[in-house]
């Protein structure tokens, strides 16, 4: 069988048995027709061959993250075909680079206060929504998804109707309940009995936030909601809803929260996930140590 009809078979293989997504598929497409073109035979190619078309894909100025990705397909293809014809897989073995942990991107307290205070706009109602959306993704730390996709049903609320928590859907089929702030509850409270009636009208939607035509609003308007926010109050770096989750997180351990806690808040499986916020934390202490500390500086 031509190396073409194996590489879309894996794929087709990956897609079906693996359930992997479009945009995963068709990045190890091209990792693999990309290899392909060089090792049309790929069940020819050694460890050192393997070793040289790595620093190929990092001469060309491919992310590390990139060429870790493209290691793993390479790999699993060829395990593929040798499974397929019962070849062995010359480079069963072979380690892909090493991703450099990055450490998150979070915003300052003052830049917080300024980009929810630029949803507001004087006379724009759907602004309502797009303070209650962006402080309620501070308040959380949730993920955008688990923001859009909040439903009616997930808010908890005291009996005179205050927003105590909400229930989160979250990765693994997972819920969990994270408190609400008193300036995310208010926020919420004016958007829900201000204007989510007045989108709504008639119809029977449980989804919390809607967009102008009255249905569920997207992750990309999501996103277009923080774009705009951050523009107004002038913030140069490029700011995306899930800056908002690092934030929450980085603010809770400088704080003094316990690191148990901000993981069961924001969700993650393993406490190695949510350690990589106390590097931003001990990056600051650091700092803090230097400028301080009789017998720190050079």
């Amino acid at each position: 069988m031509a190396s073409s009809d194996l590489r879309i078979e894996f794929l087709a293989h990956l897609g079906v048995e693996k359930g992997l997504s479009k945009n995963t598929l068709s990045a190890y497409g091209r990792d693999i027709s990309r290899f392909l073109a060089i090792y049309p035979d790929p069940r020819t190619i050694t460890m050192i061959e393997m070793e040289k078309y790595v620093g190929e894909l990092r001469r060309s100025g491919l992310h590390e993250s990139s060429i870790s990705r493209a290691v793993v397909a390479i790999r699993n293809y060829l395990a593929f075909i040798s499974s397929e014809e019962s070849s062995l897989n010359p480079i069963k073995d072979f380690k892909p680079p090493r991703i450099p942990k990055r450490l998150p991107k979070a915003l300052s307290i003052q830049e917080i206060t300024s980009l929810i205070e630029n949803t507001s706009i004087e006379g724009d109602l759907s602004s309502l929504r797009d303070r209650a959306l962006v402080e309620l993704l501070y308040a959380t730390g949730g993920r955008v998804s688990e923001i859009v996709n909040l439903s009616l049903s997930d808010i908890a609320k005291l009996e005179g109707g205050a927003v105590t928590s909400i229930r989160l859907f979250g990765k693994g089929n997972k819920y969990r309940m994270v408190p609400v702030g008193r300036f995310a509850q208010e926020a919420l409270d004016q958007y829900l009995v201000r204007l989510r009636p007045s989108l709504v009208k008639e119809r029977r939607i449980d989804a919390v936030f809607l967009n102008n035509r009255g249905t569920a609003l997207s992750r990309q308007s999501a996103w277009n909601i923080v774009q705009r926010a951050a523009q107004r109050a002038g913030i140069k770096s490029e700011i995306s809803p899930h800056a908002l989750r690092h934030s929450f997180a980085t603010h809770l351990l400088d704080g003094g929260a316990d690191i148990r806690a901000v993981q069961e808040l924001l969700g993650h499986s393993s406490v190695t996930t949510t350690q990589i916020y106390t590097l931003v934390t001990i990056d600051k202490l650091r700092e803090s140590y230097a400028q301080a500390h009789p017998r720190a500086r050079n």
